[in-house]
């Protein structure tokens, strides 16, 4: 097979990423898996940067966990930052638990005030019955006193 010649208007030191009709074009190969590639990267770096809150929040309640989740998925749909900026603050601010210390004064209430308890199908946290300590633990604790 018998080289092509040069186009006579063609310079006469051509660049290497130009070749000849029929042949394998390397740059446009090339530019066409790194822009893959790139893609690929960027997109992969957008959504880590969008797990963000979420991954910070897994440390804080289930329902604070869930209010930041939410609020990440309305963010990633909507193109809404407002939304994923107020997860970040979630996440990261840690809201004091209120329920368990006054579930704790009520039932130090009911028990100050004699009144028995009406069932309401919750779990108590409470046993029908004392725990029995073993024999050793036992005469540890009425030796000290308590």
């Amino acid at each position: 097979m018998m080289a092509q010649a040069v186009h006579p208007a063609a310079i006469e030191h051509l660049p290497p990423f130009i070749v000849e009709p029929g042949q394998t074009d390397y740059l446009f190969n090339g530019v066409i898996i790194f822009l893959l590639l790139a893609v690929l990267v960027v997109g992969n770096l957008y959504f880590q940067l969008h797990a963000v809150p979420e991954r910070r929040a897994h440390r804080t309640s289930k329902v604070q966990m869930e209010i930041v989740a939410v609020l990440a998925l309305i963010s990633l749909f909507t193109h809404n930052h407002l939304f994923w900026i107020a997860g970040l603050l979630l996440a990261f601010v840690e809201i004091p638990d209120f329920s368990t210390p006054l579930y704790s004064i009520s039932q130090s209430l009911e028990k100050l005030s004699g009144r028995e308890r009406e069932p309401t199908g919750e779990p108590s946290l409470e046993t029908d019955h004392p725990v029995e300590l073993p024999e050793p633990a036992r005469a540890n604790t009425q030796s000290e006193g308590i």
